[in-house]
């Protein structure tokens, strides 16, 4: 595999004995953030030690978690950490890989569902709606009174004072009608 530059679309990092990584894709050197940036992307690759040919992906991969660690970001608790070192040469550590792979994959899975089911919420939600209805008010209110200043551009008292004293109580009457229907939500939701 490590005759190919690219299969399957993965790309091919090289490493080097000077401690260099080359990506075979872009043909630009990387350094280990910019696979740490390709991993959170989801963009596949296979780190190839550039002399003997072997997949070192592992061990790459494994350092960026150590810097990642080192850098602040710790996300691997103390407790986790030692039983994983507790579990080499174990006779279940044959097994470990596939369950942390397993537990992984739900992790996402159920992350995924997780987020949805918040957008199906808000969608249904009567705070959500409530929030715009907030918002849409405001709007009204602000437009009304920008627009219902005296000698304001484009504002209906400055254009006709009648017409503008009808749209405004039809505007006030509107308002009213939303806050009435608002407290009718609040007083559904406070039961």
């Amino acid at each position: 595999m490590a005759d190919s530059e690219k299969s399957d679309d993965v790309i091919i990092i090289k490493k080097y004995a000077n401690r260099r990584l080359y990506n075979t894709d872009s043909s630009s050197y990387i350094t280990l953030d910019h696979l740490a940036e390709m991993t959170r992307q989801g963009v596949d690759f296979q780190v190839i030690d550039a002399k003997s040919g072997a997949d070192i992906t592992h061990q790459i991969l494994t350092q960026i978690i150590m810097d990642e660690e080192a850098g602040g970001s710790q996300m691997l608790p103390v407790s986790f950490l030692r039983d994983l070192i507790g579990m080499y040469g174990n006779s279940m550590q044959s097994m470990i890989p596939h369950y942390l792979e397993m537990s992984m994959q739900h992790f996402r899975d159920n992350q995924l569902k997780m987020r949805k089911a918040l957008e199906d919420s808000l969608g249904t939600n009567p705070l959500a709606k409530l929030a715009q209805q907030n918002m849409a008010m405001f709007q009204a209110a602000t437009e009304a009174f920008m627009s219902g200043r005296p000698g304001a551009a484009g504002s209906p008292a400055a254009a006709e004072p009648e017409a503008a004293g009808e749209k405004g109580e039809e505007e006030l009457d509107l308002l009213r009608k939303q806050m009435a229907e608002m407290q009718k939500q609040l007083d559904k939701l406070a039961k």
